[in-house]
């Protein structure tokens, strides 16, 4: 069984209200970043997995996302696979 890392992207969909995004916004302009037009707030998450091949791996990701990681109702997803030679070592966590 090959090892794999997924990195996933958990974002809110474009039509709903992101307080915290907004709140990052303020806080930018209030810095001096009057540049920032708006943010996005969302989540990262790495998934160390293993399967017999690339796309096992992401039939097993799309489905921890739409299960478990995302809220399709109010967020999207997207994600990476990539084969990796080895887990990370459990004192390393």
């Amino acid at each position: 069984m090959q090892k794999w890392l997924a990195s996933i992207r958990v974002t809110l969909k474009p039509v709903v209200n992101d307080p915290p995004g907004l709140a990052i916004h303020d806080a930018l302009r209030n810095l001096g970043y009057a540049g920032v037009d708006e943010v996005r707030s969302g989540k990262y998450l790495q998934v160390y997995l293993g399967a017999d091949s690339q796309d096992a791996a992401r039939s097993a990701v799309t489905s921890m996302c739409q299960c478990l990681l995302s809220n399709p109702v109010i967020e999207d997803f997207d994600f990476e696979v990539r084969e990796i030679k080895q887990f990370p070592e459990e004192d390393d966590r």
